[in-house]
Order: structure tokens, then C-alpha cells, then sequence
């Protein structure tokens, strides 16, 4: 059957006859708690919908249960808060009664109330909701379903960062990879080296405002994101992607720095942190100190790792491998992009595979958007990047799969919008150097069978996308390239089917439009989906 819910479940049946959903509905919990996510939803359900629910009256019965849950398999893959015994697994019965939403959690009972949000929200007109008769028993394919936010090219301010929080919630998405650090920027507080802030915090791409979270700020985005199940991940660049750590200690950069301009206001810095120098560990170990504890519900450190350009592959390796170990002796497990299986890793880091395009930079019209300078440089780094996955799997460790092909979201929209006035921002928003991508593309894939080396569901962490800010400026633009793609890769990750029917996921995906109107948020119109 064809529920207008994103991801799809993994079983629904439905029977004949409607239950009308309206402002005498009412929400009441069996279980203590499950209070705070009754009221959640409630506050959803009139921000999505313009549907005011009532808690503590009949009508939508919350509770913990395990009734069927045990129907749907486990989650494969690992949670970005270490939580090995959580279950997401949820039932969710509309019957001409009234709705019963069950889990062995309250985040499973989360989940399950998150599919009821987009059946009334769908279904809602003139202040009522008419649901079909049905019952879900549902669980994720993967346990990590992520979104990597790059807030150093363009700083996003703590509102912003919470309406993407909001999304990630709304489509089943549950970690939220903050990319802290790069070239342009530094955007987290650390006592101890106050210039990463008062001088590495100033700046963005281009004439863009720079800015940083206070340890306040993050603090409170993890309890949101926390509140809404949603684990933030820190990511720490290094020991490239430094220009914002020389600007701030310059007693930490190389005696020379070769840098490449790009055209674009950015440039790509050929420096990196040097492991065999005391004074870069003294500093990586005052950031990790500082930053792991602002994020007490990760249980990983994302340590970058990526695009050491200019370093030997030997003092790469030798400093992956003992920043590794310092993240390690702090509690915290490791995550890295694809480039740290370079380096020799423990079965239980995770690595993110991201390098899929390897072939594409070395083709005339790769050659003409890049400088000459960067071309032999990138195209050496690509291919090495065809052995980094399976050395990763070789180690026991496990992908965290992120593909440029499907899941970059800074790739421009192929397709054009049925909104005019989107059409300037589709031709300019999004990076020139990646071929255009379409809506349909976002879904026709699979993790296992497109991730080279991967066998079975086991050999994965789970799927992250990703958005790049290089022409994002604004919130926007970034909610233009995140909508509705995001919702694609919820759909990868969490549905267990490893093939996506268009017609069927086109027709739920235009009838989630009303849910973002509601909420004010922008998405790109494409004319391939028929909007409600």
C-alpha cells in the first residue's frame, strides 16, 4: 500500500474505513516516560499540521510494548551514541477507535509517532485529518542515519542549525555530524587556546560574517538534537584543512605555506600539521580536552583525516594513528573520513567512505574548472582513494557510507523547478565540479551493492550525507540543497528494501510539501515530483 511516509515502513496492511483526527483528539501515555515525547508531538502536530492536539484525554495511546516489534529484524550497524542495546523498532495501529503507537523505548515510540506526524500532516485539510485504517510495524535497515553539516564555509547560527535538527527528526534521521573546523574557519570554544576563536572563528568564504558556538550554544543544540533523538558528532579537521589553526598559532604552522586559489573567494592550503613537532600534539590534545566534553551523547570524535595534501603518506599515517590513540584514551571510539584506512586502524573505528568519483577528475571538463596547479594533486589523491575501503574492511573496521554520487548535496540540481524564480538559484547554487544531480538519483542505489568491498549489511556503520557550503551562503540556499533531497537518503537508510520504486516514492515525497510550507521552510521545487 502506498502510505504517504518517508521512509517507507517495513510492513504496513490497511483495512477499509477512516479515523478522523481533530482538535478534540487527545494524547495519553501508559508509561511515564513517554510524557516529554507525547507533549513533543503535540507541538509537532500543530507546527506541521495547524492540528491541535490535547495531552491527557483519550484517543492516541502511547506505550512501551514489544507486541510484533520482533516481526522486523534489528538494526544493522552501529549508533553514533554507543547505545548497542537501543531499539528504534516501533508498531503504530489506526483503527476507527483511535491510534495505539508502541516500542520497547521511548525513542522507538519517537519513531512511531514520527510516522503519525506525516500521516495527519499529509492527510490534513481544513483543520481535520482523515487517516486510513492501518497498521505499521517498522524498524531502520542501518542504526547511523546522518547528515554531515559543513558550518565553517558559512557560519550557521545556532536557529539555523536547530530548523535542520527538526528535519533530520522529521525523516527518521538520527545523528547530526557537525563539521567544526577547516581552512575558512574555527567554530568551537577551547579555554585553553582562545585565539582558535578570537582569530580563528573571524572568517568564512569570501566576504561571508565568521563566528563560533559557545560552549553554551552547543550545549544547548545537543540537548535539543538529544531531546528530538538526534546524536551530534563533532568533527575536528586535521592534521589538513588547517589554515584557521595557522591564522590563530602560527607558532604551529610550517615555515612555508603553499596555497591554491580556486576562483571562488576559497583556496586549498598545501600545509598540514606536522606529528613530529611536540607542539601539535600539546595543541590536539587541549581541543580534544575542550571539545569531547561539550558532546556527552556521542560516543565518537570525527578526527577528519581527509585531503593531507602535501604530507607524506607516512606522516599521515603516523598522525592518524597516535590522534587516534589520544581520542581512544579519552572514551571516545573514532571516526574518520576514508583517507585514515591509510593509516593503521582498530576494528573499531569507523571509516567514512566518501570517494566514489575517482575516475571523473581526470577528464577535460574536470581540467578546466580546477587550477593546473591542483589538477595533478587531485588526481593523485583520487587514486589512492580506490584502495581506501577495502583497506578499511580489511581491518575490521566499518563504512560509514557517504558517496559524492548520491550523497552530496552540494552537487546541483539536474532538473529544473517549477518555481521561475528557483531557476537563478539552481544555476548558481552548487558546486560546477560535480555533475548535476537529479532527485531520482538521491534514491536509485543501495548502500551494500554500490559501496565497493562491501558484501553484507554487517560490513557498514550506516549512511551519512553530506552538504558542502562552498556556494551555500545563506540558510536558504542550504535548505534549497537540503530539501527534498534529504529525504532521499533517510529513505536509503532506514528502508529495508535495496530497491526504490520511483512512481511510488515520487507520488509520497510531493505530499510532504505541506509539512514544509507550515514550517516555513524552503525546498527545491523540482518539476520531476507533482507537489501537493
Amino acid at each position: 500500500m502506498n502510505l504517504p511516509v518517508i521512509p517507507a515502513p517495513a510492513t504496513a496492511s490497511a483495512h477499509d474505513g477512516t479515523l478522523i483526527v481533530g482538535n478534540a483528539l487527545g494524547v495519553v501515555v501508559q508509561s511515564p516516560e513517554l510524557a516529554d515525547v507525547a507533549a513533543r508531538f503535540v507541538e509537532d502536530v500543530r507546527l506541521d499540521a495547524g492540528i491541535a492536539l490535547s495531552l491527557g484525554s483519550a484517543g492516541i495511546t502511547l506505550l512501551i510494548d514489544g507486541d510484533g516489534i520482533d516481526d522486523v529484524a534489528p538494526a544493522a550497524g552501529l549508533r553514533a551514541d554507543g547505545q548497542a542495546m537501543a531499539d528504534e523498532r516501533y508498531g503504530l495501529e489506526i483503527t476507527g477507535d483511535g491510534v495505539r503507537v508502541w516500542g520497547r523505548t521511548a525513542e522507538a515510540v519517537h519513531r512511531g509517532l514520527t510516522s503519525l506526524r506525516q500521516l495527519i500532516t499529509t492527510h490534513a485539510q481544513d483543520g481535520t485529518a482523515a487517516l486510513p485504517i492501518t497498521r505499521i510495524v517498522d524498524g531502520p535497515r542501518f542504526a547511523w542515519r546522518g547528515l554531515s553539516l559543513d558550518v565553517v564555509r558559512t557560519f550557521h547560527a545556532p536557529d539555523v542549525v536547530r530548523r535542520v535538527i527538526d528535519m533530520c527528526s522529521l525523516y527518521k534521521l538520527n545523528v547530526l555530524h557537525l563539521h567544526l573546523t577547516d581552512d575558512q574557519g574555527w567554530r568551537v570554544e577551547v579555554p585553553a587556546r582562545p585565539a582558535l576563536t578570537e582569530v580563528g572563528a573571524r572568517g568564512a568564504i569570501g566576504n561571508r560574517p565568521g563566528g563560533y558556538y559557545t560552549q553554551a550554544d552547543l550545549g544547548e543544540l545537543v540537548a535539543y538534537a538529544a531531546d528530538r533523538f538526534v546524536t551530534v558528532v563533532p568533527e575536528i579537521d586535521m592534521p589538513g584543512h588547517t589554515s584557521a589553526v595557522f591564522r590563530a598559532c602560527p607558532e604551529l604552522a610550517p615555515d612555508e605555506i603553499r596555497t591554491i586559489e580556486l576562483g571562488n573567494g576559497a583556496s586549498l592550503q598545501l600545509s598540514t600539521l606536522d606529528p613530529d613537532r611536540a607542539e601539535t600534539w600539546s595543541f590536539v590534545e587541549d581541543v580534544l580536552d575542550a571539545v569531547i566534553p561539550q558532546f556527552p551523547q556521542s560516543a565518537y570524535l570525527h578526527i577528519g583525516g581527509d585531503e593531507a595534501w602535501g604530507m607524506s603518506d607516512e606522516a599521515h599515517a603516523a598522525f592518524v594513528e597516535r590522534a587516534a590513540a589520544l581520542v581512544r584514551a579519552r572514551g571516545k571510539r573514532v571516526v574518520g573520513w576514508q583517507e585514515i584506512a591509510r593509516a593503521s586502524i582498530n576494528s573499531d573505528d569507523v571509516v567514512q567512505y566518501w570517494i566514489d568519483i575517482a575516475e571523473s577528475a581526470d577528464g577535460d571538463a574536470a581540467s578546466s574548472m580546477l587550477p593546473p596547479d591542483l589538477l595533478p594533486i587531485l588526481v593523485e589523491g583520487l587514486r589512492k582513494a580506490k584502495h581506501d575501503a577495502p583497506k578499511a574492511l580489511a581491518q575490521g573496521a566499518r563504512l560509514l557510507v557517504s558517496p559524492t554520487t548520491w550523497l552530496y548535496f552540494d552537487r546541483p540540481h539536474a532538473d529544473a523547478s517549477s518555481d521561475p524564480e528557483q531557476e537563478v538559484a539552481r544555476k548558481r547554487v552548487g558546486l560546477p565540479f560535480y555533475p548535476a544531480a537529479s532527485i531520482r538519483d538521491g534514491i536509485d542505489w543501495d548502500p551494500v551493492e554500490n559501496t565497493p568491498g562491501v558484501q553484507t549489511e554487517q560490513q557498514i556503520a550506516g549512511v551519512e550525507a553530506a552538504v558542502w557550503c562552498e556556494t551555500i551562503a545563506n540558510s536558504d540556499e542550504l535548505e534549497f540543497m537540503l530539501l527534498p533531497r534529504l529525504a532521499g537518503a533517510a529513505e536509503k537508510a532506514w528502508t529495508r528494501q535495496t530497491s526504490t520504486d520511483w512512481p511510488d516514492y515520487a507520488a509520497r515525497l510531493g505530499r510532504q510539501s505541506p509539512t514544509w510550507k507550515h514550517r516555513g521552510w524552503t525546498w527545491f521545487q523540482s518539476v520531476e515530483i507533482n507537489w501537493a
